[in-house]
């Protein structure tokens, strides 16, 4: 059952990765209780309403072109709430919910032989609950994700298929059997950021950021949004890129560029297993890029991200590519 609902997820994610579409505009319904939503429907579960949407699919294709390390995500976000968007979230954390879903692939370098030094093949889906609030100048987002690893998820079968289609090179049966082996790992992650105005196109935002779980790692760092398409929205990280993903829309039409760095010291990764003689990088460092564009019945982001080393036998960097276009009929 476990195989089934996995695989059916990653089939799900891998048709309807870059292109969003709704046939009419979005409709936020007043709330009610619980018992007047549909049976099974996770507004109903939550008890609330169904505020936004957003996704952000991101892959070394159309950033390097590589196709090695952190090479393909997926990331599904719903925002739901007691009352309309406002602006900004509830003052308390708890009352804005985000359900998140992601899925995402790491390879070594080399998809067909294998490199000791380089490393191991991985695949991982997290399923989680986020909330956001905004209390006395700050934003906060704390969340709780259970990350599920190795080939219980069926993404290499996923990749060697999606290889197979677009004639690129499949990995091998060496490098598949020595991929990180199936583990579920609880994770929480939590952000602080604060927003200041530079202007009246300008917003900085610093921000720090604490996870443990597959990865335990502590990160500083700071965004800045220059134009309108974005404000007043609410954002969620993706925890790959560290590009900041659109949930709640509400901007006019327009053009904003977003650009952001980040530092993190790592002290443990499930993907990067000490006793298996991989020593970390002393510090991870991310830059990226991006434009936001709204149009009256559409929308796109796509962004660039350096990725620093991650672990000390890493040659180089590499860059990354995210993308997302919404329509709307």
């Amino acid at each position: 059952m476990l195989r089934l609902t996995l695989t059916t997820l990653v089939l799900i994610m891998s048709t309807h990765t870059f292109v969003d579409a709704e046939t009419s505009p979005p409709q936020v319904p007043a709330y009610q209780p619980s018992s007047h939503y549909a049976h099974g429907s996770i507004a109903k579960l939550l008890n609330r309403v169904p505020l936004g949407y957003g996704r952000l699919t991101t892959n070394d294709l159309i950033g390097d072109g590589q196709d090695r390390w952190r090479t393909g995500s997926v990331t599904i976000s719903r925002a739901y709430g007691y009352d309309a968007w406002t602006g900004q979230a509830p003052s308390q954390l708890g009352q804005l919910l985000e359900t998140r879903v992601q899925g995402q692939i790491i390879a070594p370098d080399n998809l067909r032989k294998v490199n000791p030094a380089d490393r191991r093949y991985a695949g991982a889906l997290s399923f989680g609950l986020h909330t956001h609030a905004a209390n006395r100048g700050f934003d906060y987002a704390l969340g709780a994700d259970l990350v599920i690893i190795g080939p219980q998820t069926h993404l290499d079968d996923l990749q060697t298929t999606l290889h197979k289609i677009f004639n690129k090179p499949l990995p091998s049966e060496e490098v598949l059997a020595l991929q990180i082996g199936n583990k579920i790992r609880p994770t929480a992650v939590g952000e602080i950021g604060r927003t200041y105005n530079l202007g009246e196109a300008v917003e900085l935002r610093p921000f720090g950021e604490v996870r443990a779980g597959d990865e335990t790692l502590v990160r500083v760092g700071a965004d800045i949004l220059i134009g309108s398409v974005g404000r007043g929205e609410l954002f969620a990280r993706e925890s790959i890129s560290g590009q900041r993903y659109r949930v709640i829309y509400q901007s006019q039409q327009g053009l904003s560029l977003t650009m952001g760095a980040d530092i993190a010291y790592v002290s443990e990764s499930v993907y990067l297993p000490q006793d298996r003689g991989y020593s970390l990088s002393s510090h991870r460092d991310r830059a990226r890029a991006g434009i936001n564009w709204q149009g009256e019945n559409a929308s796109a982001f796509y962004g660039l991200t350096y990725l620093g080393k991650e672990f000390e036998a890493q040659s180089e960097g590499q860059v990354i590519g995210s993308i997302r276009v919404k329509l709307r009929f």
